[in-house]
Formats: structure tokens, C-alpha cells, sequence
């Protein structure tokens, strides 16, 4: 047996030792090159704790310019030793065993815990003919521990946690967002960089992933001990998080749709006289007149008579405007006749079918509208300049872009052989709203660096997150159901990798409540009043808190008035949010800066095996445990009938009349409190021992809410939009128990000189021991920042509950100027 060691740090490639049955392998700057069984290997780390496994059939050529990825291969020490047929490369994190004759590869930690590895003789290559283009099926397996979770793989809607034991056709979809990548609780995460329609399987004996084209098996491996540090390391491979604006942590107002000018302003207005919290309204479709005109990217309806006047007076009320743009264009339209001259139209069904604004559709009139293609440079600058020309130019603060799926209508699998600039569309079909996306960050942030890009997007691939993109998990339905769909929906696809995710508040689809039920309907009807509070607070704790939907109106003002329990529930919701938007803008700094994760899956921050599969409760941020009401208490939570036929909810008539629904009753829910800590109920401040489940009393204006022990928190004035008061008296709340750190950042809020090293941080350190907190000396400066402010201190304890005035708080307030400064309690 002999021993090889080399150390790499030359980009030099040359032939190794051979191995007892004459295998051989060559030496390259970033890991090794073989063939085996006539498959061409190629290992090769991007990091010490990222490795790159690429194989294809031995003699063959291709090239691949990966989507996905954008890091290169960075200078990494490795060592090689081979013993018998095992061949080991090993860096200062990771370790890769190859087998010289079966060609498996297995991946551990240094010290040669196993984490991962394939199958033996787990993949495989089948000829296939892609639209004239020769190919492969392309297929990997591997197997995993028996008892290991795994979680990503984008955004389904099915309640699911874990993601083992279940079987997904990945093609991107209206409310499915696929992302090949997945996070092991083992602390690894693996992407899988392929863009066609890929099976995702996994079982008890092997799990794989088979796509319909690809010229390689093309997959990264990366270990990051838990998995925030896996997240981390695919951020590094395929982009970081930017910063949204301050203003988009607010309250977004929305429905399907604003009809006129009037309309929008006039909703912005009264929000405004009711003294509501608003930051951003949004401007869903049809502004551009008929379905001919589809998505021509101007006001071509003259309900819409001076734009520049209505984005003027939205903006005079310190409010910000977004607007839907689509993939796709109307054959009316200037930007479809130059995309058609250049052949960038795709011709599969999308919607809508018909120019007749009427439903179902009337195909006697087709409406031609055309989905565009995405992948070609030339289309992506085609259609940046008529949004710029028509929109952007108006001063529109952000996009929201629908369909970036895009909708495909009766699929038919000679859809996908339709061309592209990158070829077949079934090479690259998973990636087109990383392409369509991206196209618009890119040429937003050529024009300016004045304003930050926002984008609102229905769907995601992997990389997204490095084009200012937040996703919501499409058209769902209005039920209770889907409501719970929603916590696992989001956490998922934030282990994805994408940190940035959102949902219809209320549900989109909410016809079903329209029925008269005991003289009540719609935004009246107390069934799906009680959804709607339970949805919205919810959606107070993501990373967008949105409204939006069909058939029912979901503004403020439609639920009743002030002084009423719905109403009340819903704009202290609305305020809560906004009370904490400097812990949120903080967060969202830890997202950019540090790689961190807004909406965490509780597996992610505790050690404790009633956490792995949990799919009701997370944290948001480090500190805040969220406990949502996801079953209704009040009303039925099936929709009562008193015909047949009129929704998915359907039950038998309710023996309960509105008369007996009283929403100033008491409930309760069960919440369980991770272990290895100890928990505040935020509305109580009452101590509980983590590790048990608890009874929560609840009120429909309050979400169960716990903050870890050890957290500081900061809490903001009270405003009608984000930007209206300086944080110059913030409320700093300390949750003793154990040692805290947090880390208060500032900025201009709104343009990108944060990349230049232009803002401030403050970090805040709480000895629980000592009983002292310590405001650390600010380190930065920008433009407008406070040189001095007051903090209000507040040690929080049962005895001094979160209900009580400030002054009648244990509290202490001290004048900071910048230095460090200590306080003791």
C-alpha cells in the first residue's frame, strides 16, 4: 500500500500515483480529475467547505456557464493521500473520499464523521435528444442516516416541515417554488445546479435527484457545522443578500385591484385620517387598458388620467408606490413588436387567453399575449428600457413582478422544446424567474444607486436572493388550511437560501366568504374576519407584511371602525409592527452582512429533538419566538353552506349564529417553549422554563409571542410610515437570564452608500450576571445620523409587564453621544 501526500497551492495539473488495479487519477489547483466505468470525475473545492463533484460520460466535451453560481474557485490548501482504492482530499474543513473503483464519493468532517454520500453506482447518464440538441437524462443518488431531517428545496404547500419521505416533480409553478438545494440538520446543505425539470425523491434506501437535460452531474457540497453556516456558504456561492429600504419593513396595502387613480390615492389618503401606519400601496394590473395591450409597461387606461400626478400625491404622503409588471406582453404592444423582431417571444399558452375581460375565458378573440424570453440579454434590455421609459421615470419606487414562474397554461411536454437564446426551453425552464428577475435588478442599479432595488416576485430559483428579491408564495387559497401551509412554506424556502419571503395576507382566493351568512359577507363576514387577524398577524413576524387578495377588500376601514375588536386587532397589529422595525432593519442587516436568516425554523437556534419536525412556530430574528393562531376559535373554521357547491371549505350549516360570536372572549392555544432556556411572554413579561408546552391564554388581538432570555430588544416611536421620527428615544428592552449581545444599525435607509462602509452600528451587551449593560462606542457615520440620542432602558421582569406605561417601568434612561457607557441594575 502506498501513502501519497501533496499539498496544493500552484495551479499546476499532472499525473498521480496509480493504484493497485491501475487506476489513475490527475492532480489539478482545486481538487482531482479520474474516469471511472467511463465517467469523467472532477472534485474540486471552492472553499474549505465547499467542494464542487462534476461528472459526465468520459469523452465527451461540453461547456456549462452555471446561472446559479457566481463565486469562483477560491486558493484553498488541500492535502491528497490515497490508500488502496480509496483516494481522500482533504482541506481544513472537509473531507472528500472518492473510491478509485466504484467512483462513490463520500463526504465527512476532518475528523471523519460522515455527513454525506452517494450511492454506489448512484448515478447515471441516458441518452436523450433535447430538441435536436444531444443530451442526458441526467441522475444522482445518494443515501442519507435514517434519522436525518433535511429542509429547503424552495416553497411547497404542503404543511410539511421535514422534507424526507416524499417525492417532488420540481418545475416552477404558480404557489410551488423550487430551489434544488437542501440543508441537512447535520449541518450541510447540497445544490444540485441543474435548470430543467428535475424529480426529487427520497426514501428509506436512496435519495436522488433526476433532471430531463443535462450534459454533467453537476453538484456542490458544503458544510457549514449547522445550518445557518450551510446558508452561508451557498450565499457565497451564488450571492449575498442586498438591503431593502427601511420603508419596505412596513405595512403594504393591496388588493386585486385598485381600478383608477383615484381609487389608490384615495385609499393611501384615509389610511392617512385614520391614523393607520402605511408605508407602501401596490398597483396591480390592467392600468394599461385591455388584455391586446397586456403588460405594456404604460397608463394606456384613462381611469389612470395624469400617472405622474398619482405616484406625486402617494409620495406627498410619504408613502411609496410599486406596480405589477408581468413576463409577458400583449400583441398590441410596443415591447412585444421589438421582441418578436428579434425572435424573443415564446409561444407557449399563458395567461390571459382572451382579450375579452370576462371570465371563463371567450377563445373566440384570443388574446396573443406572449411570454417573453428572458434568457436573452438583448430581450432583458429590451425590457428594461419601456419600463424605464414608461414607469420608472415616473418615479414608481419598486416592481412586483407577477407570473415570474411564468404561467404556462395546458403544458404539454413539446412546450419545453421551444428555443431560447440558452438553448431548448427544457434545458433552462427552472431558472427563468432567476433570469427575468435579474434583469431588472441588473439595469436598476445601472441607471441609480440613488434608490434600492425592490422587487416582489411569485417565484424564485436559486441565487435570487443577490437581486433585491422577496417572494411570495403565490395565488393560494383563503382557508385556515392554507394559513398553516404558509409557516413551513416560508421556512422552507428560507432554508433555501433565499432569506426573503412573504404571503397574501388573508389568502388570495377569498370568494368563498362572500356568501351571506347570517346577513353578513365579505369583510363583514365574521369567518373570515377572524382568518384575516390571525393571517395578518402572522404576517406582522415575515420578512413583508402585505395585504392582498381577490374578491374581498382588505383594507382597514372595511373590517368596521375604530373601538371594534377586528378593527382594533388589526391596526395594533399594524402598530406592532412598526414598533419594532429598528430590531427588524437590524435584522435585515445580520441577513446582509452576516449571512443570517430572517424567519428561522426552530431547528436552527435549539438543540432540542421537539423542534426538528415543528411546523407551527419559529423564531423571527434571534430573539422573538412567533406562536401563530393557525385554528380558528371563534367561528367555524369550515365555511358553513347553504348551498352546494360554493368552495373547497365546504361543511354542513353551523348550529352557531353570528349572535353567539363574541371576538372580546378569552382562548387559548397550546405552545411549546424549545428547552435550554427560558422564555417571556412578551405581552405578560410571566417567566417560563424552555422544554415543556405550555396552555397560552389568547385574545383575538394578541399573537402568543416569547422572547429568548439573554435578548435586547429595541422599540421605535409611534409613526404613520417608517421614516417619520429619527430613533433618537428608543426603548431598549433587556430579557435577563443569560448574556445578550445586539447590534442596533443605521443608515441613510434608501440608497446603496452602505457598500462604501457608510452607516453606523451600536452594539448593546447585556452581563447577566453583573446585572450591567453596556452601550458599546458607535463604530461609522453617515449622512443625518444622530451624534446624540436617549435610550430608555428596561430590565424587564413578571413584575413589570409589557402592558404598563413606560414611566411606570423599572426603566432608566441615559444620554447617549456615541461613547461607551455602562448601566447597571
Amino acid at each position: 500500500m502506498k501513502l501519497l501526500r501533496i499539498y496544493i497551492l500552484m495551479p499546476l495539473i499532472f499525473v498521480a500515483a496509480m493504484t493497485a488495479n491501475g487506476q489513475s487519477y490527475q492532480q489539478t489547483a482545486t481538487g482531482i480529475q479520474t474516469v471511472i466505468d467511463s465517467v469523467q470525475i472532477e472534485i474540486g473545492f471552492y472553499s474549505p467547505s465547499t467542494v464542487r463533484i462534476l461528472k459526465w460520460p468520459a469523452g465527451t466535451t461540453f461547456t456549462k456557464k452555471s446561472l446559479s453560481v457566481i463565486e469562483k474557485p477560491q486558493k484553498t490548501a488541500f492535502r491528497v493521500s490515497q490508500s488502496g482504492d480509496n483516494l481522500v482530499l482533504k482541506s481544513k474543513k472537509l473531507r472528500v473520499s472518492l473510491n478509485l473503483s466504484s467512483g462513490q464519493v463520500e463526504f465527512s468532517t476532518p475528523s471523519g464523521k460522515s455527513l454525506l454520500k452517494e450511492e454506489k453506482s448512484g448515478v447515471k447518464f441516458t441518452n436523450y435528444n433535447d430538441a435536436g440538441e444531444k443530451t442526458y437524462h441526467v441522475y444522482q443518488a445518494f443515501v442519507l442516516d435514517k434519522n436525518e431531517d433535511i429542509y429547503g428545496l424552495g416553497q411547497q404547500q404542503q404543511g410539511r416541515m421535514v422534507q424526507r419521505n416524499l417525492k417532488l416533480h420540481m418545475i416552477q409553478g404558480n404557489t410551488d417554488d423550487y430551489v434544488p438545494f437542501f440543508v441537512s440538520d447535520k449541518g450541510y446543505g447540497m445544490f444540485w445546479d441543474n435548470y430543467s425539470p428535475t424529480t426529487f425523491s427520497d426514501n428509506q434506501e436512496r435519495t436522488f435527484f433526476k433532471s430531463d437535460v443535462g450534459n454533467c452531474v453537476d453538484y456542490y457540497f458544503m458544510y457549514g457545522n449547522n445550518p445557518d453556516g450551510a446558508i452561508a456558504r451557498m450565499r457565497d456561492l451564488t450571492g449575498q443578500a442586498p438591503m431593502f429600504p427601511l420603508w419596505t419593513f412596513g405595512y403594504w396595502q393591496s388588493k386585486e385591484r385598485y381600478k383608477s387613480q383615484d381609487e389608490l390615492v384615495g385609499v393611501v389618503r384615509k389610511y392617512r385620517e385614520l391614523g393607520v401606519p402605511l408605508d407602501g400601496i401596490i398597483q396591480d394590473w390592467q392600468y394599461w387598458g385591455n388584455n391586446y395591450l397586456w403588460n405594456a409597461m404604460e397608463f394606456l387606461n384613462t381611469e389612470y388620467y395624469s400617472p405622474q400626478k398619482m405616484v406625486d400625491d402617494v409620495h406627498s404622503m410619504n408613502a411609496h408606490m410599486i406596480i405589477s409588471i408581468w413576463s409577458s406582453f400583449g400583441p398590441m404592444t410596443k415591447p412585444y413588436r421589438e421582441l418578436n423582431k428579434i425572435g424573443a417571444l415564446l409561444s407557449f399558452k399563458t395567461w390571459p387567453e382572451s382579450g375579452v375581460q370576462k371570465w371563463p375565458p371567450n377563445m373566440d378573440y384570443p388574446s396573443g399575449v406572449r411570454v417573453y424570453d428572458a434568457y436573452n440579454p438583448k430581450a432583458r434590455d429590451i425590457y428594461w428600457k419601456y419600463l424605464n421609459k414608461g414607469i420608472f421615470s415616473l418615479g414608481i419606487d419598486g416592481w412586483w413582478m407577477d407570473s415570474t414562474e411564468p404561467d404556462h397554461l395546458e403544458f404539454k411536454p413539446s412546450d419545453l422544446d421551444e428555443k431560447t437564446y440558452l438553448g431548448p426551453f427544457r434545458k433552462v425552464r427552472n431558472a427563468y424567474p432567476l433570469m427575468t428577475v435579474g434583469g431588472v435588478y441588473t439595469h436598476q442599479r445601472a441607471v441609480t444607486s440613488a434608490k434600492r432595488v425592490f422587487i416582489l416576485t411569485r417565484s424564485a430559483f436559486a441565487g435570487q436572493q443577490r437581486y433585491a428579491a422577496n417572494t411570495w408564495s403565490g395565488d393560494v387559497s383563503s382557508s385556515w388550511q392554507s394559513l398553516r401551509n404558509q409557516i413551513p412554506a416560508g421556512l422552507n424556502f428560507s432554508l433555501s437560501g433565499i432569506p426573503y419571503w412573504n404571503s397574501d395576507i388573508g389568502g388570495f382566493f377569498a370568494g368563498a366568504y362572500n356568501r351571506s351568512w347570517n346577513g353578513t359577507k365579505g369583510a363583514k363576514n365574521p369567518l373570515f374576519q377572524e382568518l384575516y387577524v390571525r393571517w395578518l398577524q402572522f404576517g406582522a413576524f415575515t420578512p413583508m407584511m402585505r395585504s392582498h387578495g381577490t374578491d374581498i377588500p382588505r383594507e382597514i376601514y372595511q373590517f368596521g371602525k375604530k373601538g371594534e375588536p377586528v378593527y382594533d386587532a388589526i391596526a395594533k397589529a399594524i402598530n406592532l409592527r412598526y414598533s419594532l422595525l429598528p430590531y427588524i432593519y437590524a435584522d435585515a442587516w445580520q441577513v446582509t452582512h452576516n449571512q443570517s436568516t430572517m424567519m428561522r425554523a426552530l431547528m436552527m437556534d435549539f438543540n432540542d429533538p421537539k423542534v426538528r419536525n415543528m411546523n407551527n412556530e419559529y423564531m423571527f430574528g434571534k430573539s422573538i419566538l412567533v406562536a401563530p393562531v393557525v385554528h380558528a376559535q371563534y367561528t367555524p373554521e369550515k365555511i358553513p353552506q347553504n348551498k352546494p357547491g360554493s368552495g373547497p371549505d365546504e361543511a354542513p350549516a353551523s348550529n352557531k349564529t353570528q349572535s353567539t360570536i363574541d371576538f372580546t372572549q378569552s382562548k387559548s392555544k397550546k405552545v411549546y417553549l424549545p428547552a435550554g432556556t427560558v422564555w417571556y411572554d412578551f405581552w405578560t413579561n410571566e417567566k417560563h422554563k424552555g422544554g415543556q408546552e405550555i396552555n397560552q391564554k389568547t385574545e383575538i388581538d394578541e399573537i402568543p409571542l416569547y422572547i429568548k432570555a439573554g435578548s435586547i430588544i429595541p422599540f421605535g416611536p409611534k409613526v404613520q410610515y417608517a421614516t417619520q421620527k429619527k430613533w433618537d428615544d428608543l426603548e431598549i428592552r433587556v430579557y435577563p437570564g443569560a448574556n445578550g449581545q445586539f447590534t442596533l444599525y443605521e443608515d441613510e435607509n434608501d440608497n446603496y452608500d452602505y457598500e462604501k462602509g457608510i452607516y453606523s452600528t451600536i452594539t448593546f451587551n447585556w452581563n447577566n450576571a453583573r446585572k450591567i449593560l453596556t452601550i458599546n462606542s458607535r463604530k461609522g457615520t453617515f449622512p443625518g445620523m444622530l451624534e446624540q440620542r436617549k435610550f430608555r432602558i428596561i430590565l424587564v421582569s413578571p413584575n413589570n409587564g409589557a402592558g404598563m406605561s413606560t414611566n411606570e417601568r423599572n426603566g432608566k434612561t441615559v444620554t447617549y453621544t456615541g461613547k461607551k457607557i455602562s448601566v447597571r441594575f
